[in-house]
């Protein structure tokens, strides 16, 4: 095989396959391909930290993977898997049961595995011609997760990076939707309306920060966003969203989406979906639900009933990389109506072209604000082949119990302070110095940092009612109740150490 390269007057011909053959997966270079993936693997199985972290500082790390990115001559292999290993060694271990301080699980094997095929594959999920079984596969999973919600066959969804992206898509389209029915104004082709200043998203006043991120993208700014008071358990009263709801009419403004939350990222709240739903309608609201903590409850038959109302949502956000064990990034976008997407679509005669459209060849491109996007779909269809349902709803039902253990164990403690009564996993507290002459911020601030710095477990913070508080989001199955005494024994010893 060669080609030409050619010049003003000149050509040369370059030999392309010996050079090359064994960079690529092809048939020649099968067992260079088996031997690097299983050498990774190997150095991950050594290199895998013993404890929560090693303590590393950033100036530390950076010393030891100091060495040129882009060597102009391939090292000895000994020389790269020695810096990989340095690589593992300084990363946090999400496996161990002192990391409980984010909603970052340990990954299932199943979708490790589904990983690997994922990456050999290298399918994007824009065009049908590129990615032909995973797009069946995507739209496959996307329609069974809209008839889990409860949603008619009309309803549709697309795989996403995150909650992030999500909940700008499900705000893009109640944006839109809301000055199409108001003012027969197309967004995409003319820009925002000129009375689009009078638009409102209203949210919980502990709802996710992309709320606000979404109205300034999408050209609202940041005030155009409602926080509605929380009761004591941090769920959104829905007396204090009708008086919003009555204030904005007063004020000749309208309520373009309602935002409620089923798991809030500190507090695992979920607001009252039923009741939020009833007043989004009588107000004409784009009803959006982020449920990217809280949608796995829908594989449980204990607490799947704290998602009543879901179904009543015109948008919902899920996370498969929280409490579905999934590597980063997974997770999806649904909407009741699909063919509200058509907001999203532009076609490229390259990639997605009308002609497409009518003989009926699906192109995800088309529900999607991103282009390329990965085939994460299979990460999740895997671990649900090789698991099952009634094992996954145990592995939710189990991090619930761990997040009630915990706030059962941290009430009955002196030294401790609990903020709330877990609904899922997460469970928000405080420790509380004996001597009353002692800043409580500044000692749970110092006990979270040198529990990291030490090594010792990563466990998360937040404030809390004007308090600098410290948190446990219980993702890991396999953590005991012993697992979680030891931890909070701890932290209080730690705690009357730095007092």
């Amino acid at each position: 095989m060669t080609f030409r390269i050619t010049g003003s007057e000149r050509y040369s011909t370059v030999a392309l396959t010996p050079m090359f053959e064994t960079d690529f997966p092809t048939v020649a270079s099968h067992p260079r391909y088996r031997d690097l993936v299983s050498r990774a693997l190997e150095t991950v199985l050594s290199a895998w930290p013993p404890s929560s972290y090693t303590g590393a500082s950033p100036a530390q790390i950076a010393d030891l993977l100091d060495g040129s990115l882009l060597p102009s001559q391939p090292v000895s292999p000994a020389h790269a898997w020695g810096r990989l290993q340095q690589i593992i060694a300084n990363s946090v271990n999400l496996v161990h049961p002192n990391t409980i301080a984010h909603l970052h699980p340990p990954p299932l094997i199943a979708s490790l595995a589904a990983d690997v095929v994922i990456s050999a594959l290298n399918q994007s999920m824009d065009s049908f011609d590129e990615s032909p079984a995973a797009t069946m596969l995507e739209l496959a999973m996307c329609q069974w997760l809209c008839k889990e919600v409860g949603w008619p066959e009309s309803s549709g969804a697309v795989f996403t990076s995150g909650g992030s992206q999500s909940n700008f898509m499900g705000l893009l389209l109640g944006r839109d939707t809301c000055i199409a029915s108001r003012w027969n104004w197309p967004v995409a082709e003319k820009g925002l309306h000129p009375e689009s200043n009078r638009l409102r998203f209203l949210c919980s006043e502990v709802a996710h920060f992309t709320v606000e991120k979404a109205a300034s993208h999408l050209g609202l700014g940041s005030q155009a966003v409602v926080r509605v008071a929380v009761d004591e358990s941090f769920r959104m009263r829905t007396d204090a969203l009708a008086e919003a709801l009555k204030s904005l009419r007063a004020n000749n403004l309208i309520p373009a989406a309602i935002v409620a939350t089923a798991g809030t990222t500190d507090f695992g709240s979920i607001d009252p979906l039923p009741e939020i739903a009833n007043l989004a309608r009588e107000a004409k609201s784009w009803f959006h639900v982020d449920a990217a903590y809280g949608s796995a409850l829908l594989l449980s038959r204990q607490h799947r009933q704290l998602l009543d109302g879901l179904d009543q949502a015109d948008s919902i956000s899920m996370d498969f990389h929280k409490k579905f064990w999934q590597p980063v990034s997974c997770a999806a976008f649904l909407v009741r109506d699909a063919g509200l997407f058509s907001h999203l679509k532009v076609h490229a005669d390259y990639l997605n072209p009308e002609s497409d459209e009518s003989a009926g060849i699906p192109n995800l491109v088309n529900r999607s604000i991103a282009t390329t996007r990965r085939f994460d779909a299979l990460k999740l269809w895997l671990s649900f082949q090789l698991i099952g349902r009634e094992h996954f709803a145990a592995m939710v039902d189990r991090t619930i119990a761990l997040a009630a253990y915990a706030a059962h164990q941290i009430a009955g403690n002196a030294r401790l302070e609990l903020f709330h009564q877990p609904q899922l996993s997460s469970v928000v507290f405080r420790y509380v110095p004996a001597n009353p002459g002692v800043d409580p911020d500044a000692v749970n601030a110092r006990l979270r940092q040198f529990l990291f710095d030490s090594g010792v477990a990563v466990i998360g913070h937040t404030r809390a009612r004007g308090h600098q508080c410290l948190k446990f989001t219980c993702m890991n199955p396999m953590t005991s109740d012993g697992d979680l005494d030891a931890l909070i024994a701890l932290i209080v010893r730690e705690g009357e150490r730095l007092e």
